[in-house]
């Protein structure tokens, strides 16, 4: 396993970090997920992202039971707050109300005194900026998180959020957005805006919610029990992308994969981290083996010819809009 800063800051994140999104609480048993985290640990993964409203609070709790046991300064732990985790009105959002009860909930469930980063799940319209950034300053002063990042915000919001952080002297250092071969939205104004402030990203689904492994084949159905016709596992998300062409062109990489002698899921993964601008790549799983596999993609340098052919087969399926960056339909 390699290491990166993320960011500018002095933090280092393992380049490929574990994520539990639609696995734990949900999509897999307790056993399997304990399996899984163990699995990324003995691989060298030491960055572990979770938030406080996947599985209805549930995942927070399996994660941190998972991990219970590990030196709590030899990990990074890294959590969200935005969605809902209640019925209340107050029970969502970035309101001083909503953040300085959902740390508390984070981290009982964590079973911490505090997270490495505390993220923004999403931007909230319907709360001043600036009353978020003064209480993620108040998490960061009460000790509660060392770092605090956003999700999925906009080269613009990234700005207004970047100078708040700094007049209030706290680190806001990272952005969680989606990216992959095929979605590229960040690249034409929220990577710059990044690289000029100091802010690393923290990428979540690499794999295209698993179309890049190659599994979908265009003209069939997708597989029994794949992500696609589970939609615990997030199957609208994956909807996407199971077009004849997309497919067609992912199937087309496979020769290139097996050039560079990795398998799929390795090559997405390797793609994302050419990415200066990427910190860690978010990987997640359902059994220890493809924890296993991704890890392989980790130090791994993919040369220009590469990346070319790449671009030359999927450039007609790849998404670059700006405007989809901060998509509400996402939720990671």
């Amino acid at each position: 396993m390699e290491f990166r800063h993320l960011g500018r800051s002095g933090l280092i994140v393992s380049e490929i970090s574990y994520g539990n999104w639609i696995t734990h609480g949900s999509q897999v048993e307790e056993e399997s997920a304990f399996a899984c985290v163990r699995a990324a640990l003995d691989a060298g993964i030491t960055t572990f992202d979770t938030a406080d409203a996947y599985a209805g609070t549930r995942a927070e709790e399996v994660l941190g039971r998972a991990l219970q046991n590990e030196r709590r300064s030899g990990i990074e732990l890294f959590t969200k707050v935005f969605w809902p985790t209640g019925p209340g009105r107050n029970d969502r959002g970035l309101s001083r109300k909503h953040i300085m009860e959902s740390i508390d909930g984070s981290l009982r469930r964590l079973g911490t005194d505090y997270v490495d980063l505390y993220q923004a799940h999403r931007y909230d319209h319907s709360t001043p900026i600036e009353e978020t950034m003064e209480a993620f300053a108040d998490v960061v002063r009460a000790g509660k998180a060392l770092y605090v990042g956003v999700s999925e915000w906009t080269a613009t919001e990234l700005r207004q959020a970047h100078q708040l952080a700094r007049e209030l002297r706290i680190p806001l250092i990272s952005n969680q957005p989606q990216y992959s071969m095929l979605w590229r939205v960040i690249e034409a104004e929220v990577v710059p805006a990044s690289e000029e402030l100091g802010v690393g990203q923290i990428v979540w689904s690499p794999m295209a919610q698993g179309v890049l492994t190659g599994k979908y084949q265009p003209g069939h159905p997708p597989p029994a029990g794949s992500r696609a016709t589970d939609e615990k596992s997030g199957a609208h998300f994956i909807a996407k992308w199971l077009s004849d062409d997309v497919l067609t062109r992912v199937q087309q990489l496979k020769p290139l994969a097996e050039q560079a002698g990795l398998s799929m899921a390795q090559l997405a993964i390797a793609w994302v981290l050419q990415n200066p601008n990427v910190s860690s790549a978010i990987i997640g799983a359902s059994r220890p083996e493809q924890v296993h596999d991704n890890i392989k993609a980790s130090g791994v340098r993919l040369d220009a010819d590469l990346l070319k052919a790449i671009d030359d087969i999927i450039e007609p399926v790849v998404e670059r809009d700006p405007a989809r960056t901060e998509s509400p339909a996402q939720r990671p």
